[in-house]
C-alpha cells in the first residue's frame, strides 16, 4: 500500500476544515425576514405613536356629554340665511343667542320648504317690506302713521334699518311672517321680533322697495321669494 506523503495529508484536512458556502437563496432569505422585522417595528411604533396621540386630545377636549344638550344645537344650528328674491340675493345674520326659539322655527321651516315661492305682499317706502300670508294684511296701515322721517328718538340695534322680523301676534300660527325695515323704526317693538339683521344684498332690499305699489301698498307686480339656503358660516 503506497504511503500518504504528509504534506498531502495536511492540504487535504485544510479542504475539509475549510468554510462551507451560504447559497444565494438563504442569504436572500435572510434579509427579506430582517426586513419584515423591521417594516413590523416600525408599525408597531407608529400605531403606539398614534394612539398616545388620540389619547392626548380626547383629554385636551371638553367632554360634550357634560354640556347642556341645547348649547349643542345652538352651536350647530345655521347662523346664516340668503334668501334668494326675484330682484336677487339677501343674506341676513340670525341672532342665535338673542331670539333662539323663533330662529329655531325659522330654520326648522327653511328646511321644510314654507319660504319656497312666498310672495312679498306689503312694500310700505321707507319702513318695510313684508313677505307672507296674504289674508294676515290688517296691521300695517297702523304702522304707516308711525315712525315717519324727521321724529326724534333714541335708535336701538332693533330699530336700525335692514332688520329681519317677524310679527308677535298669534305666535302659535302655522304662518310666519317677513319683515325687512328699510328705515329706522323705533315704534315696532311691540309688533316685531327681531331675530337678524341683513349684511349683503341691501341694494336688493332697496329695489324691492321702489316697486311701484296700490293704496294698500300691494305690488302692483309679483315678487317675491324663490328660495332660502342655510349657511353655517358666510
Amino acid at each position: 500500500m503506497a504511503r500518504i506523503k504528509p504534506q498531502t495529508l495536511l492540504l487535504q484536512s485544510k479542504k475539509k476544515k475549510g468554510p462551507t458556502r451560504i447559497s444565494v437563496t438563504t442569504i436572500i432569505t435572510c434579509n427579506l425576514i430582517v426586513v419584515l422585522i423591521l417594516l413590523c417595528l416600525v408599525a408597531t411604533y407608529r400605531h403606539w405613536s398614534q394612539r398616545s396621540r388620540n389619547q392626548q386630545e380626547e383629554h385636551d377636549l371638553p367632554n360634550l356629554l357634560d354640556e347642556d344638550p341645547k348649547k349643542i344645537d345652538k352651536f350647530d344650528l345655521p347662523g346664516f340665511a340668503i334668501i334668494n328674491t326675484s330682484k336677487g340675493l339677501i343674506t341676513v345674520e340670525l341672532y342665535k343667542d338673542g331670539s333662539p326659539e323663533i330662529v329655531d322655527k325659522f330654520i326648522d321651516l327653511c328646511q321644510k320648504g314654507h319660504f319656497k315661492g312666498m310672495p312679498f305682499h306689503r312694500v310700505i317706502k321707507h319702513y318695510v317690506i313684508q313677505g307672507g300670508d296674504h289674508q294676515r294684511v290688517g296691521s300695517a296701515e297702523d304702522w304707516t302713521s308711525k315712525g315717519k322721517p324727521g321724529n326724534q328718538f333714541t335708535i336701538s340695534p332693533k330699530h336700525e334699518a335692514f332688520m329681519l322680523g317677524t310679527s308677535k301676534t298669534k305666535p302659535d300660527s302655522k304662518g310666519f311672517e317677513l319683515f325687512i325695515t328699510t328705515a329706522p323704526i323705533p315704534d315696532l317693538n311691540d309688533k316685531l321680533i327681531v331675530f337678524g339683521r341683513v349684511i349683503k344684498g341691501e341694494d336688493v332690499v332697496q329695489e324691492i322697495e321702489e316697486v311701484d305699489t296700490d293704496e294698500h301698498y300691494q305690488p302692483k307686480s309679483p315678487i317675491g321669494i324663490i328660495n332660502v339656503t342655510l349657511k353655517r358660516e358666510i
